[in-house]
């Protein structure tokens, strides 16, 4: 019995670790320069957003884990906090996780954010933005953002993000990249 019991915490541990693999990013096939991939997604009042309705002007994209958790509780309200700033700098900022409708409306109403926040229950634009991860039927979006310019392509791409300062750092971005 504890043979059968030690083999089976062997294949659960490969499994796992396999599992690990597989989720971990094969390299970034995004780069600045490259066209940002489109999307069409639902805010929680239900209006689709799309890349090409934000043409003309920057824009944030952020994808998130999970509404209302305390890491992207400080992300969103960085962001709400910086938002006057970031719009004066021609740019929006959208928010993209795989939580529902409901759960981003009451995100917002909680919080207070002046901007929309979209729901990709099937993961496929994350999957685009090589945000998703997944593990089994386990699945959420990394904290990576994407700034993308007026032509709507990759200006900037990060995917290390400090939810406590990475507002800061697309301001600054924002500003070098304008010039200002």
């Amino acid at each position: 019995m504890t043979k059968l019991f030690i083999a089976a915490l062997a294949v659960a541990g490969l499994l796992v670790l396999i599992g690990l693999l597989r989720a971990q990013p094969r390299g970034d096939p995004l780069r600045p320069g490259q066209p940002a991939p489109d999307f069409s997604l639902p805010d929680a009042s239900g209006e689709l957003h799309s890349l090409r309705s934000y043409r003309g002007g920057w824009l944030v994209l952020y994808f998130y884990p999970k509404d209302d958790t305390p890491g992207c509780t400080r992300e969103a309200c960085e962001f709400r906090d910086g938002y006057r700033e970031i719009r004066g700098l021609n740019a929006k900022v959208l928010g993209v996780s795989l939580d529902d409708a409901g759960s981003h409306g009451d995100f917002a109403e909680k919080y207070h954010l002046p901007f929309p926040l979209l729901s990709d229950k099937t993961g496929t634009v994350a999957r685009q933005y090589g945000a998703l991860w997944s593990l089994g039927p386990i699945r959420f979006a990394k904290r990576h953002s994407f700034l993308i310019d007026p032509q709507g392509k990759l200006a900037k791409i990060y995917r290390k993000v400090d939810p406590a300062t990475h507002t800061g750092q697309i301001v600054q971005d924002l500003q070098a990249l304008q010039g200002n």
